[in-house]
């Protein structure tokens, strides 16, 4: 079996041979937005104390809602300590560390076992694709391997048969799209379109900042922000505020000009700007703040 924590979740995966169980998170876990000091370490103690062992510690390279990251060299040293499997779900952070300043993000992740990246989300590459790191190719294959003695044959050792590493038998040739992604654009040219969309970023960042009904809820750290619609009304409870957001993401959406996505961030429903777009300009980050502002005002002037 194996045990998968999820920050963003706040779940356990439990994946047995047969069944698939989930449990909450229970009452004493240590569990925040960030892991810090040895909380990280009373939490896998917590798990392997009710024999839900072994673990494998998922340190999201961000929080998929606000986008925090995690400290993998020190869940990397609790895993160590502790013989524990270490995976790491870089699945859209991943690629700012192609710039040389942010290459920081991927300090300690050369001590996982598994790392994980979907070109997909900051790549530039159509769905479906993903990366897989594994330390262990032979842990990787014990976990899949199931081969009737019809698909047998003598050259498995020199030749992997990548039905063994998955489940399906026969894939298509998922990778050619992202190669031809790298090779079109190379490493400069994907550079400069990620350290643009870090840069609209902080264009997005900064008027939201400066005005006074939107406020920005979590760290911008690449290219996503999230942030909420909050006028300054003093009758206006954090109920009402949420409806508003919600009514203020239909209107966006629904206008055709923009499309902003949505998750919760401390209880409360916050709005999502993600650049992703390999075309997207400074002029579209300026004409959705000027959609929100339009959108906001009418929504201020009917709710109160």
């Amino acid at each position: 079996r194996s045990i998968q924590f999820n920050t963003d979740k706040r779940q356990l995966l439990w994946s047995g041979t047969d069944s698939h169980q989930r449990a909450a998170i229970d009452s004493g876990m240590i569990v925040e937005q960030r892991f810090a000091g040895d909380g990280k370490e009373r939490a896998f103690f917590g798990y392997h104390a009710v024999a839900l062992a072994p673990i494998k510690p998922n340190p999201s390279f961000f929080i998929s809602a606000p986008q925090i990251t995690h400290p993998v060299p020190d869940i990397a040293d609790a895993c160590e300590r502790y013989s524990l499997w270490l995976h790491v779900d870089a699945a859209y952070a991943w690629a700012a560390a192609i710039l040389p300043e942010k290459r920081h993000i991927i300090d300690g992740c050369e001590r996982a076992d598994s790392i994980v990246i979907n070109p997909h989300k900051w790549l530039f590459t159509p769905i479906d694709l993903s990366v897989l790191f594994c330390r262990s190719r032979d842990a990787l294959r014990n976990a899949f391997l199931l081969v009737p003695e019809y698909l047998t044959s003598d050259d498995e050792a020199d030749q992997p048969n990548l039905m063994d590493y998955g489940f399906q038998m026969g894939r298509r040739f998922r990778a050619l799209k992202l190669w031809m992604v790298i090779n079109y654009y190379g490493v400069e040219g994907l550079q400069k379109r990620i350290r643009e969309h870090i840069r609209l970023a902080d264009v997005f960042r900064n008027w939201a900042d400066r005005h006074p009904d939107f406020r920005v809820v979590a760290p911008v750290e690449f290219s996503t922000i999230c942030f909420r619609f909050a006028p300054p009304n003093p009758v206006a409870d954090s109920k009402t505020v949420d409806r508003l957001n919600e009514s203020l993401l239909e209107a966006v959406n629904r206008s055709g000009k923009a499309f902003l996505s949505h998750t919760k961030v401390n209880g409360r429903f916050t709005l999502r700007c993600a650049i992703g777009n390999i075309r997207t300009t400074e002029e579209h980050v300026l004409a959705l703040t000027r959609l929100l502002e339009g959108e906001s005002q009418k929504l201020s002037e009917g709710e109160f």
